[in-house]
């Protein structure tokens, strides 16, 4: 099994407060509530390495589904069981499935930007701060959408509420946390806000999890989208 660990693939503990750890990889220091068991520290950045092939994978990609864009993206060696870069591929996978469903927007541009934000959402949000990264991606993809800025009106409106539908999906299901499910979720939600909101229709299809025994804390029968295939 896959545990959460990416040197030694061992579980990972969460502490109360933030220490001071050095990246096992870079060796930069960054303050962490999560560390494996054994010690191990991964950096927000090493997690993410190889997130910036997204670029490529989207500006080439003709479908209009963004489950099976994002599933598409998760099948990527840089994407692991859980981490900060579904805080990115969930926003992208929608940017994507808008643009070829007839939105109007610089695909490349907002890809971009859409790395640039997401990159800065640290993993543990879901727990830490009680707003799961995959659900604030649906916000800031419809912020890029709509131009929204601090001083925006409508969509000032339109981006929060994109945030806040998500994470009411997400937290309805409950933990313990799964990226997977929890991206699901966020797009579930942002497919119909966005026909509701902006007049187009994003493609949809069943999910079925394929990475359920990858995740020790899998909620098995809780979650919408499990089918035991073994």
């Amino acid at each position: 099994m896959d545990k959460e660990c990416l040197i030694c693939n061992s579980d990972i503990e969460y502490l109360s407060h933030d220490e001071l750890m050095e990246c096992v990889i870079c060796h930069k220091k960054e303050s962490s509530k999560a560390r494996c068991v054994k010690g191990h520290f991964v950096c927000n950045e090493c997690h993410m390495k190889g997130v910036n092939s997204i670029l490529d994978i989207c500006l080439n990609e003709e479908s209009a589904n963004p489950l099976h864009i994002i599933d598409k993206i998760m099948s990527q060696s840089f994407c692991h069981m859980h981490g900060p870069e579904h805080h990115v591929i969930v926003g992208s996978a929608l940017l994507t499935a808008y643009k070829n469903a007839g939105g109007d927007i610089d695909l490349k541009e907002a890809l971009v930007e859409m790395l640039n934000r997401g990159r800065k959402v640290p993993g543990g949000t879901c727990g830490f701060w009680g707003a799961c990264g995959a659900g604030i991606s649906t916000g800031m993809f419809v912020s890029i959408i709509s131009n929204s800025t601090p001083l925006s009106e409508e969509p000032f409106k339109l981006s929060n509420l994109m945030t806040s539908k998500s994470l009411n999906s997400i937290g309805t299901y409950g933990g313990p946390r799964c990226c997977k499910r929890d991206s699901y979720l966020a797009i579930l939600a942002a497919i119909d806000f966005v026909k509701e909101n902006f007049g187009i229709e994003l493609e949809k299809s069943d999910i079925t999890c394929k990475y359920y025994h990858l995740n020790g804390q899998c909620t098995k029968d809780r979650c919408p989208f499990y089918k035991a295939t073994d």
